[in-house]
C-alpha cells in the first residue's frame, strides 16, 4: 500500500470522530470509519475495472469524499473539476469537463445527482459512474489493498490566473508530507475541530480536508455554493461547531471585516488558528476583521497569513500558532521616487520544505525594498510535485522557481507579487496588488474585483490601466477619485480607468482574477 493510503487507513479506521457535511441547510454526521468503508468500496470498483485515474465532479458529499480516499487506496490518481458556474451553458460545460478528463487519461468519471445528468450530455466521454451506487456504506469483508507503487495520487490543475493552466502531478508521499507538515506546524491536537467551505477541486480545500482526515478529527465541510449564497453563514458554522481551525482566502476575511455590522450572535472564542491563503493578503482589511470580530470572542493571535501553491501540494510557509498577523512596513524605492508599503509576513517553511530568494532582473530602474533582498521565490522539499503532466520530471533536490517575488524578514517570507505581472511605468516598477488594494477603497468599487495591468510595454508611452467592477450613481466622480488615490498611494497616474458591471471580470474556477486575460482584452480593444 502506498504511504498516503496506509496513513489514512490507519487514522480513519481508528477514529472516533466524524466528517460533518452540510446539505440542504442541515448538518449530517458521518463517522470516519463509515467514510473508510465507503472508500474501500470505491477502491474495489477501481481495481476490478483497472482504473488508473479517476475524475470527480460534484458537491462535497460522503460519496465524493470517500471516492477521493478510495482512489488513494486503489493506487489510482484522482482529479477533481468544478461544476458549471451560474449562467454557463450546461452542454458546453459538460463537453469541456469531459475533454479535460480525457486529456489526463481518466478511465472513469465519478459523480452523482444533477451533475451526473449534466455530464451525460457530453460526447466521447469515459465511463461515468454513479457514486451513490459505488460509494455505499455496506461492506461484508475487508479489501486487500495492492502493494504496487502508485506514482501519482492527485492530478491538480493550477489556477491559470497568469497564463494557461497546467496539471500538477503529486505523488502519494508528497501529499502525505504536506498534510503531515501542515498538521505539525499548526500543532493539531485530538480535540481540534476543522471547518471549511473551500472547494475540493482547489488545492487548499482538498489539503484542508485531507489534513483533518489524517488527524482523524471532526471536520465540518460545507459546499462552496452555500458560502457564496450567504458568506456570513461561515461565522455561524464556526460558532455552531466550536471550530478551532479554519482556512479561507483573503477575500472572505476582507468581506466580513468590511461589512462586520451584519454580524450578530456568534461565538468565535474556540478559534485558535485561522489560515489566510490562496491570494494576496490585504493587511488593513484583515486587521479590521480581527478588530471587529473581537467582540464575538475572536483572538487576533489566531490570524495566520500563509503561502502555498499547487506545485507543492498546497502549503509552503505557515506561521506558528498564536503568532497572529505580522506586518512588514518598509519603503519601496525606484529611480523615480519612493512609497511606503505594508505586507503580511507569511510564516516560515513547514517541515520538509525549503524556501530561498533567487536574484531576478526586473527591468532598468528596478524596484528595491529598503533593507530587504527582493528576488524570485524558489522552493523545494518533500511536498513537491514530480512535474507537470506531459513535461520533464522535477528532480528530488531541484529548486522550483515559483514566479513570485518576495523577500525574508526575521525569518518569515513576504510575497510582493508575480514577476510576470510587474507593471513598469516611467522607470517605476509597480506591484498590481498594491494598485488594486488602493483602488478597492473607492466607494462603489467591488472589493476583490479590481485588476491593474500595464499596457503599451516597449512603446514610447507605457501606461497603467485599472479595470474594476463598479456599482454606483457617480461613475465620473468615482473614476476621478480612483485615479487620485492611486496617484497618491503608488506614485503613478493611471492612463485609464475602466468600469465594468459586477461579475464581468474573468476568473479561474477557484475565483482568482485572470489578469492576463483582462490585459489581452484591453489590448484588443485599443489595437
Amino acid at each position: 500500500m502506498n504511504p498516503l493510503a496506509s496513513a489514512l487507513a490507519e487514522s480513519l479506521t481508528a477514529s472516533g470522530n466524524d466528517l460533518v457535511l452540510l446539505a440542504d441547510g442541515q448538518w449530517t454526521r458521518h463517522p470516519w470509519p463509515e467514510i473508510y468503508t465507503r472508500a474501500e468500496n470505491v477502491a474495489d470498483h477501481l481495481l476490478n475495472e483497472n482504473v488508473r485515474c479517476l475524475g470527480l465532479v460534484g458537491e462535497p458529499t460522503a460519496e465524493l469524499i470517500a471516492a477521493v480516499i478510495g482512489a488513494f487506496l486503489a493506487g489510482a490518481a484522482v482529479s477533481i473539476l468544478p461544476g458549471p458556474i451560474r449562467g454557463a451553458d450546461t452542454a458546453q460545460w459538460a463537453q469541456a469537463t469531459v475533454t479535460r478528463f480525457r486529456g489526463i487519461a481518466a478511465g472513469r468519471i465519478g459523480s452523482q445527482g444533477a451533475y451526473l445528468e449534466k455530464l451525460s450530455l457530453a460526447e466521447q466521454s469515459p465511463a461515468i459512474v454513479d457514486l451513490d451506487a459505488v460509494a455505499h456504506p455496506r461492506r461484508s469483508s475487508s479489501l486487500r489493498l495492492p502493494c504496487l507503487p502508485a506514482p501519482v495520487a492527485i492530478l491538480q490543475g493550477t489556477a491559470g490566473s497568469t497564463g494557461s493552466p497546467k496539471t500538477v502531478q503529486l505523488p502519494p508521499a508528497s501529499v502525505l508530507a504536506n498534510i503531515s507538515g501542515l498538521n505539525e506546524r499548526i500543532g493539531i491536537r485530538p480535540g481540534d475541530i476543522g471547518c471549511s467551505w473551500l472547494p475540493l477541486y482547489h488545492d487548499m480545500g482538498l489539503s484542508f480536508l485531507l489534513a483533518g482526515a489524517l488527524a482523524g478529527n471532526d471536520v465540518w465541510q460545507a459546499p462552496t455554493s452555500a458560502f457564496q449564497a450567504s458568506p456570513f453563514r461561515w461565522l455561524n458554522w464556526l460558532s455552531e461547531s466550536r471550530t478551532s481551525v479554519t482556512a479561507a482566502p483573503n477575500m472572505a476575511y476582507g468581506m466580513i471585516g468590511k461589512y462586520s455590522r451584519r454580524v450578530t450572535d456568534v461565538d468565535l472564542s474556540a478559534l485558535r488558528f485561522a489560515l489566510n491563503g490562496g491570494e494576496p493578503v490585504d493587511c488593513e482589511l484583515t486587521e479590521r476583521f480581527a478588530i471587529e470580530m473581537a467582540r464575538f470572542g475572536f483572538d487576533a493571535a489566531a490570524l495566520s497569513p500563509s503561502y502555498g501553491m499547487a506545485e507543492s501540494t498546497c502549503a509552503v510557509t505557515v506561521p506558528v500558532p498564536g503568532a497572529g498577523m505580522r506586518v512588514d512596513e518598509t519603503v519601496f524605492t525606484t529611480a523615480d521616487g519612493s512609497a511606503p508599503r505594508r505586507h503580511a509576513v507569511l510564516g516560515e517553511a513547514i517541515p520538509g520544505m525549503e524556501v530561498r530568494i533567487e536574484p531576478v532582473d526586473l527591468a532598468e530602474g528596478a524596484t528595491e525594498v529598503a533593507g530587504r533582498e527582493l528576488g524570485e521565490i524558489a522552493i523545494r522539499g518533500t511536498s513537491m510535485m514530480s512535474g507537470y503532466l506531459g513535461d520533464a520530471l522535477l528532480g528530488a533536490d531541484e529548486w522550483f522557481r515559483t514566479g513570485d517575488l518576495g523577500y525574508f524578514v526575521d525569518g518569515g517570507l513576504v510575497v510582493c507579487g508575480r514577476a510576470k505581472e510587474i507593471i513598469t511605468v516611467a522607470g517605476r516598477n509597480i506591484f498590481p496588488a498594491e494598485v488594486e488594494r488602493i483602488a478597492a477603497q473607492v466607494p462603489g468599487v467591488r472589493e476583490g474585483a479590481v485588476v491593474a495591468v500595464g499596457v503599451g510595454e516597449g512603446s514610447i508611452r507605457p501606461g497603467l490601466v485599472v479595470t474594476a467592477e463598479f456599482r454606483g450613481p457617480d461613475e465620473p466622480g468615482a473614476r476621478a477619485a480612483l485615479m487620485q488615490q492611486v496617484a497618491s498611494g503608488c506614485g503613478v497616474v493611471p492612463a485609464d480607468v475602466v468600469f465594468v458591471k459586477p461579475g464581468s471580470l474573468p476568473r479561474t474556477s477557484s475565483g482568482k482574477l485572470r489578469r492576463l486575460e483582462v490585459k489581452r482584452g484591453l489590448e484588443v480593444g485599443t489595437g
